[in-house]
């Protein structure tokens, strides 16, 4: 979920690599506030919501927010995807 139109490409770069690596993604680009997306995931029971900014499309991080409301805080998208495949691994068991 980009915070701003500024940041719409690199949420759908985010998208598009953690498709490739086989994750469900949806990208959520409407002109809507952050918070009202953050809501309607929610809803949806999505497990985890990427947010990005000028921040972390800089850095190339993502601010991570569970369904349940926790903010796990900006990591680089790498160290987000290895603990996705750590999760999906322990589940798989």
């Amino acid at each position: 979920m980009p915070i701003t139109d500024r940041v719409n490409d690199y949420a759908e770069e985010v998208t598009a690599k953690l498709n490739d690596l086989g994750f469900r993604v949806e990208s959520d680009l409407r002109n809507e506030k952050i918070g009202y997306k953050i809501r309607e995931a929610q809803l949806k029971k999505m497990p985890y919501m990427l947010v990005v900014g000028d921040k972390e499309k800089e850095s190339g991080c993502v601010s991570v927010r569970t369904r349940s409301g926790v903010d796990l805080g900006a990591m680089p998208l790498d160290e987000f995807v290895a603990k996705l495949r750590q999760e999906v691994d322990t589940m798989a068991k």
